[in-house]
Parts: structure tokens; C-alpha cells; sequence
């Protein structure tokens, strides 16, 4: 009997082990095929990248890998399978890719981008930095023959142990090195991750020059009116320090994942959080706040047209980025947290207007000290972010100077900005594990190097 007994409380055991290991697989199936489905249109109709090659690459890992993908290319969509879940994307001219949540296919494909992205110029005769009309016989004082061994072993060896598909260093202002591992070029459009985070930085300081945005002042959310989140700020939001419960990790079932690939309202899922500090006092990286900006920037103007526009004409065009798409949720949200495609030279632009403190191309973007407060660490940072910004004053690359400051994504992606150097540094690419994460202080030592050797 007492064999009985142990067989049987064995077997109940094994079996609610075996429920609660399905409950919290099918809790994950919308992420694992949310994430394949959205990756790989996006690779494939906005960045004009072969299945297979981001298949083997891009998807390749944990349970990614395993999904069943279909690609239409007739109507521009994705789906992704794995056991009994399913996930589909669809592309749109001018929004991206969207994943199919909350809102209904037919009623996504309805919508037509209502903004003319055509720029007034042409980017092939117009001369850098507006154009891509670079220089050949500016010397600039870096020793570009060092620097190309540096751009061979980036690209052609992935000397630097992890995978970079483009490379761009400007000094003072003029790209100086440039390269692109072979099915990419200065056209292909790669994936920003969290470097949007730092757009939306640009963003909110136009409007903030334009009068439309105080930073300071209290979101004026009105789902937060009743409890303790009404006192935070939009510079809370920006300084990571929004005082929201928020959980980060992106290898499990987390808020950053359930947002990104199982709510049509990423702003709206991210809203609904609850406070659990303090506005203003902890600091803790939240994608989720990336995504309030983007609802609030939305909410400041009288229509999508009007918000699209706004990003197209008065920011992207202005610094040279004509071809850039900022991709959208099922809500309309542009996806400040994360998606954003754009050309590395594009990037490199991005990059030129903060070291130029927010001047570019000899017209103010920015507003007058707003490079300043980007760069000034948040109250609990340590040192070591500022406003949509990564710092560099905590040292995280000891090799690099203090006062560089980064954008940050998601796999390696990175914008280094070195003011007391005059240089900014763009590597776009695939570094999935801390075994193949790119050695960026090796690299940024490298290159300071190629500066001072030839002074």
C-alpha cells in the first residue's frame, strides 16, 4: 500500500508538473511566434533581406529557431508557427511591419500612410551631410590607413568576436571609414532596437523648441489622475526613472516581451502599469517608457497626418534621413521603444547632430543646451544614463573618454558619440550572446588610437 501511496502522489505530481508546463509554454508561443513573424517581414520587406539569410542568422537561437515560417510575398505578410500557436505580420508602405493583434487584418490593411516622403532633394547630388555626396580629398587628421585594418577586421573577420553587418566612423563631421559585410549596403535599412529610444529623445526636443512640450511638466495621463503616477514627469519617462513596476528581461516572458509581441496598444499596455516607486527617484531601464513618449508625442497633435509629418518633415528630413521608417503598432503608435529602420548612414546623421550639439547641416534642430541635458546623468543613474542616452561616465568602456555618450540596441546594435574626439562611431549587427557580443572597448581603443597615433 505504502508503494501504492508514493506511485500515486508521484503520478498527481508529474501530472499538475506537466499542466502547469503547458500553461506556461502556450504563455510563450505569442512571443516565440510573435517575434519570428515580425522580425522577418520586417527583414524581408523593409530592410529587402532574403528569408533564409535572416533565418539562419537573425532567428537562429533558443526556441526561434524551431518556428515554421511562410513568407507572401504577393501580400507582404509573415507567418510563424510553433506547436499550436500562430503569429502574423503584415507589411504596409510608410507603417512597416505590424503584428496582427487586437485590430483586425482588414481593417490594418485599410489604412494608406498619409505623408509625402519625398524630401525636395536628391540625395545622390546633394553634398553630405544632407546627401550622400562625400568628400574624397578632405584629410581630417586620422590615420585612415590604420583604420581600414580596423573597418577589415569588423566586417570581413569578425575580428572584434561578434557579427558586424555595417560599420561608419565620422571624424569632424566626414565619414572616414565605411563598410558593409556583402548583402548589405549604405541602402539596406537595419534595425535600430532600443537606438529608437534615442530618437525619440530628438523628437521631443523639436517640440520642446517648438513650444509644444515641457519636460518637466506632469504627463497629464489621465489614466494615472487617481493615484500616485499623476506626479510623473515626461522628463521621468525619458530619464528611465518613472517610477512604474517594469520588467526588462528578454529572454522570458516578461512586460518588455508581452508588450512588443502580444498587445496591439504597446503605449496602453505599458499605461497600465502600476507605480512602484516613487516618481523620479529609482532608475530602471523600460522599454515601456519609450512607448508612453510616442503616445504622448502622438497626443500633441490634432491627427496621425499631422504626427507623421511632423517626424517626417520637421525631424528626419531635416538631418538627411530621407528613407528611414519608424514603424507603427495596431494602435498607430509609432514604436518609440524600438523599431525603427534606418541606413547606417542615416545613423552616422543621427550621430552628427548631437556632436554638433543639435546642429546640423548649419541649422538648429535642437534646442540651444539640449545636448547638455541629454548627457546629464539621471539622479540614480550613477553616471551612467541620461536622457534617452547611455553615459559614459560610470565607465563602462574604461578605453573610450568619459564623456562619450551611446545609443544602445537590442543585439549589438550602437552609436558612439566622443564630443572631446570629434568622432562618432555607427556598428549595426548581430551579437546574440554574451559569448559573441561584439568587444566595443577593444574597438573604440582602436580607433581613439588611430586619431592620437597620427597627431
Amino acid at each position: 500500500m505504502r508503494i501504492k501511496k508514493i506511485l500515486y502522489g508521484f503520478a498527481i505530481f508529474l501530472g499538475l508538473a506537466i499542466v502547469g508546463g503547458c500553461i506556461y509554454l502556450n504563455s510563450l508561443l505569442p512571443i516565440i511566434t510573435g517575434y519570428a513573424a515580425k522580425n522577418l517581414c520586417s527583414d524581408v520587406f523593409v530592410s529587402g533581406r532574403q528569408p533564409q539569410d535572416v533565418e539562419s542568422v537573425d532567428l537562429n537561437f533558443s526556441f526561434i529557431k524551431f518556428t515554421k515560417n511562410d513568407v507572401n510575398f504577393v501580400e507582404k505578410s509573415v507567418v510563424s508557427r510553433f506547436l499550436w500557436g500562430r503569429s502574423k505580420a503584415i507589411y504596409r508602405d510608410g507603417f512597416g511591419t505590424t503584428l496582427v493583434k487586437d485590430v483586425p487584418e482588414e481593417v490594418l490593411r485599410k489604412a494608406v500612410y498619409p505623408v509625402d516622403t519625398n524630401p525636395g532633394y536628391e540625395q545622390d547630388t546633394t553634398a553630405w551631410p544632407l546627401g550622400d555626396v562625400i568628400p574624397d580629398t578632405i584629410t581630417t587628421g586620422i590615420d585612415k590607413i590604420a583604420l581600414r585594418e580596423i573597418t577589415k577586421r569588423v566586417i570581413t573577420e569578425n575580428a572584434y568576436n561578434g557579427n558586424g553587418f555595417a560599420f561608419i566612423v565620422l571624424h569632424k563631421g566626414i565619414p572616414v571609414a565605411e563598410a558593409y559585410k556583402p548583402q548589405f549596403s549604405r541602402k539596406t535599412r537595419f534595425i535600430s532596437w532600443s537606438i529608437a529610444k534615442s530618437f525619440v529623445n530628438g523628437l521631443v526636443g523639436v517640440l520642446n523648441r517648438g513650444g509644444k512640450i515641457d519636460i518637466y511638466k506632469k504627463t497629464g495621463i489621465k489614466e494615472w489622475e487617481n493615484d500616485e503616477r499623476r506626479n510623473i514627469t515626461i522628463n521621468d519617462l525619458m530619464q528611465m526613472q518613472s517610477g512604474l513596476k517594469w520588467n526588462e528581461d528578454y529572454g522570458n516572458r516578461s512586460d518588455v516581451t508581452v508588450m512588443l509581441h502580444c498587445t496591439g496598444d504597446m503605449s496602453g499596455y505599458a499605461i497600465k502599469k502600476p507605480p512602484e516607486y516613487p516618481a523620479g527617484t529609482h532608475s530602471y531601464y523600460s522599454s515601456g517608457s519609450g512607448n508612453i513618449l510616442s503616445y504622448l508625442i502622438r497626443k500633441e497633435f490634432d491627427s496621425d497626418t499631422s504626427c507623421y509629418a511632423f517626424i517626417q518633415d520637421k525631424f528626419f528630413e531635416k538631418i538627411g534621413i530621407t528613407d528611414a521608417v519608424f514603424e507603427v503598432d495596431a494602435s498607430g503608435d509609432f514604436v518609440g521603444s524600438s523599431y525603427l529602420y534606418a541606413t547606417a548612414r542615416d545613423y552616422a546623421r543621427f550621430a552628427l547632430l548631437y556632436l554638433n550639439d543639435g546642429v546640423f547641416n548649419n541649422e538648429r534642430i535642437l534646442p540651444e543646451g539640449w545636448v547638455g541635458y541629454t548627457t546629464t546623468p539621471a539622479s540614480d543613474s550613477k553616471g551612467e544614463y541620461g536622457s534617452l542616452f547611455h553615459l559614459n561616465r560610470g565607465g563602462i568602456f574604461p578605453s573610450a573618454p568619459e564623456n562619450m555618450f551611446m545609443c544602445e540596441g537590442h543585439d549589438g546594435q550602437e552609436i558612439f558619440i566622443l564630443p572631446s574626439e570629434q568622432i562618432a562611431v555607427v556598428i549595426l549587427g548581430y551579437s546574440p550572446t554574451p559569448d559573441h557580443v561584439i568587444d566595443f572597448d577593444r574597438l573604440l581603443k582602436d580607433i581613439v588610437g588611430t586619431l592620437r597615433s597620427h597627431q
